[in-house]
């Protein structure tokens, strides 16, 4: 059996309200930096304005705009109007609590139950409320809007040797399936990887709008040679294979609320959408429309084993690439 390497747990992107990995006295990390207790960190979950980080031994610490602690944890899932704890309980039973951000994770749960006997008794459609916590899980959200095509948003656990599944993000969806990435959704600052007016080099006039083909939303824009059309797509409406960089395997994926993180099978990271905060990590706040490979970690000679992204942030655990 292959003995397990620690690593470190790194961050980037926003931090306004001094979370991790920031001090409080600046409002974006461009580049990946150690978190304090980096080797000692399982899980990360982020929000927007805190952070919630859960330790080896089973303690769940939060920074931000909040701050708390409490034991017995075994996972977390952060958002600004609920934190939803997996937490030991009497006996040999783990316990689902959701608690108010601001309350330091102090006094009572708002409420508790158990995932299994509570799931089975309330059918399939509540034991999707609970699927952020529950691994191998299977997740899929729609909702109705400006961009909605019957699933605007979603999330699907992968399959065979694909890797963990991903939280879906603001605006647009991302599928990792045998190693395949498929990409849907509201395409604005480039989180879908494919090209948009917001992103594109220079000015260009918009001549005609329309649908693809395949029915992607498309505006036309005349290049400025006068030579044939390029298209910008801004709503992807259905999955879509999109194709990493020198054909590169996905075993894990990430989304903010408009950018995308994918870890490859050699334990490379790329990242790409809106990067106004340096949460793409690659030293600037230059935004993608086109998946881009962060430097950080192959000049350390660092192996990405897990990407997690907050809205406006991105937490990375890396080991020691033996191979390099």
């Amino acid at each position: 059996m292959a003995e397990e390497r620690l690593g470190s747990w790194f961050g980037f992107g926003f931090c306004g309200f001094g979370q991790e990995p920031g001090s409080g006295c600046r409002h974006q990390v461009l580049s990946p930096e150690p978190l304090q207790a980096g080797g000692d960190i399982r899980h990360v979950s982020a929000s927007w304005s805190y952070t919630t980080l859960v330790t080896r031994g089973g303690r769940v610490e939060l920074s931000g705009s909040t701050s708390g602690s409490a034991g017995g944890c075994r996972d977390a899932w952060a958002s600004e109007g609920l934190l939803v704890l997996l937490r030991d309980s009497p006996g040999s039973q783990t316990e689902l609590q959701a608690w108010a951000p601001s309350s330091a994770l102090c006094g009572e749960p708002l409420w508790a139950q158990d995932p299994e006997a509570d799931g089975a008794e309330l059918g399939a459609e509540a034991q999707m409320v609970m699927l952020p916590l529950l691994p191998g899980a299977r997740a899929y959200t729609w909702t109705a809007g400006p961009w909605d095509t019957g699933g605007r948003t979603g999330a699907k656990a992968a399959g065979g040797t694909a890797g963990p599944a991903h939280g879906p993000g603001g605006s647009g969806g991302l599928a990792l399936e045998t190693r395949d990435l498929y990409i849907w959704g509201w395409n604005e600052s480039g989180q879908l990887a494919l090209p948009t007016r917001s992103l594109a080099e220079d000015k260009r006039t918009v001549t005609g709008e329309g649908l693809n083909q395949d029915g992607s939303e498309v505006e036309r824009a005349a290049r400025a040679e006068g030579g044939a059309s390029a298209p910008f797509i801004a709503v992807q409406p259905f999955p879509a294979l999109l194709d990493l960089p020198l054909g590169s395997e996905a075993v894990g994926a990430s989304c903010g609320s408009r950018h995308t993180a994918v870890v490859t099978r050699t334990g490379e990271l790329y990242t790409w959408g809106w990067g106004k905060y340096g949460q793409l990590g690659h030293q600037d706040s230059t935004s993608l429309d086109r998946p881009c490979r962060v430097e950080y970690f192959v000049e350390k000679q660092l192996q990405v084993k897990t990407v997690t992204c907050g809205p406006w942030n991105t937490y990375v655990y890396a080991v020691e690439n033996r191979n390099g």
